[in-house]
């Protein structure tokens, strides 16, 4: 691996692709965009995933395998209501496009994935969604049909797998809200009268920067094979404290919230919907139904594995303190982001 090496990065403008372009600065660093040039990239290139070549010609494509040494994959649908049709489309298919080009170029692959690949059974495939459009099984078959294909290639290959990526471990800042900052909000919004985890739940997520710091290190350390779980682990909290939490940052900003009943997910299908529910005006139970496809990946959920600190030169695992504080940041990033901070409170209240 050259000191210096080129690196092909997908998803530059996502989440994980902009927090990762500020933690390679001793690569240098070709964005594959679809149409907008990436303004943190050293250079970018205009191609589609999912076509044979990422739709270069075969001039272009060639001179661009032969400079590439290391390939980060970061573009992905994460939008759990695009449909399984475009889901796989981008997750699967872009991604053997990807393993046909880091073959090409002899290059190695860090695959960013998901940690909930692991969670099978928190999916609700065959359950009552009610009238919910988010489908989180949509996501997780995509990117688990993803990870197969890595395995199957035989191309030298990381499989990085973060957990909930939430924003800036210090700002809270993040390139787009996601579905677990929808939640958030609506928390802050007093739109959720209960919360469909039981209180026990770990919910596990993990500040953007850290998971850039990890993939940088991992292309450092020149990995060419293995996994790399990218998660709070035995750090995360409860669903109970993530309330709590929310809680105290809105109160510190001046925005009204009461701390919402948690309830498991049987109780919602086998009382709540059916007595509660069911009358809600249409699109406020959409809003409930979708939340609770997204929250199913919590219910009940216990440790994920976590690598951070295992590797030599790998990022410090999480401590509680630490992903606590990173969890306010963030809320307060909302809270400021959608306008819910009361006008006239102090910035030292509302930003600390």
């Amino acid at each position: 691996m050259p000191v210096s090496p080129t690196v092909l990065l997908t998803g530059a403008s996502g989440v994980v692709g902009t927090a990762l372009l500020s933690e390679l600065t001793h690569c240098h660093v070709i964005a594959l965009v679809h149409r907008t040039p990436c303004p943190g990239a050293d250079e970018s290139v205009v191609g589609d995933l999912t076509s044979a070549r990422f739709g270069l010609d075969a001039a272009a494509y060639a001179r661009l395998a032969a400079r590439v040494d290391v390939v980060v994959h970061c573009a992905a649908i994460t939008d759990f209501s695009a449909g399984p049709a475009a889901t796989h489309r981008l997750n699967e298919a872009g991604t053997v496009e990807v393993l046909r080009f880091t073959e090409d170029a002899d290059a190695v692959l860090h695959h960013v994935s998901t940690a909930f690949v692991a969670r099978r059974e928190l999916t609700r495939t065959g359950a009552a969604t009610g009238d919910a459009t988010a489908r989180p099984e949509d996501y997780l078959d995509s990117k688990r049909a993803g990870e197969e294909a890595v395995r199957a290639s035989g191309v030298p290959a990381v499989i990085v797998r973060p957990s909930v990526v939430i924003g800036d471990s210090t700002t809270g800042r993040i390139a787009a809200f996601q579905g677990m900052h929808g939640i958030v909000h609506a928390l802050l919004r007093e739109l959720l009268p209960l919360v469909p985890v039981p209180a026990d739940s770990r919910v596990d997520f993990v500040p953007q920067d850290v998971v850039a710091r990890s993939v940088a290190a991992l292309i450092a350390e020149g990995r060419r094979d293995g996994e790399a779980w990218i998660t709070a682990g035995a750090a995360a909290p409860s669903a109970r404290r993530v309330l709590e939490l929310t809680a105290k940052v809105a109160a510190d900003a001046g925005v009204p919230m009461r701390i919402p009943r948690t309830v498991g997910p049987d109780m919602v299908d086998r009382l709540i919907r059916p007595v509660f529910i069911s009358a809600l005006h249409p699109r406020a139970r959409r809003r409930f139904d979708d939340l609770l496809a997204m929250t199913a990946l919590f219910a009940d959920a216990g440790e994920f594995p976590s690598t951070l600190g295992r590797t030599p030169a790998g990022v410090a695992a999480l401590t509680p303190d630490a992903i606590e504080s990173a969890y306010e940041a963030s809320v307060r990033h909302i809270a400021r982001a959608r306008g819910l901070v009361r006008t006239g409170r102090p910035a030292e209240v509302a930003s600390r």
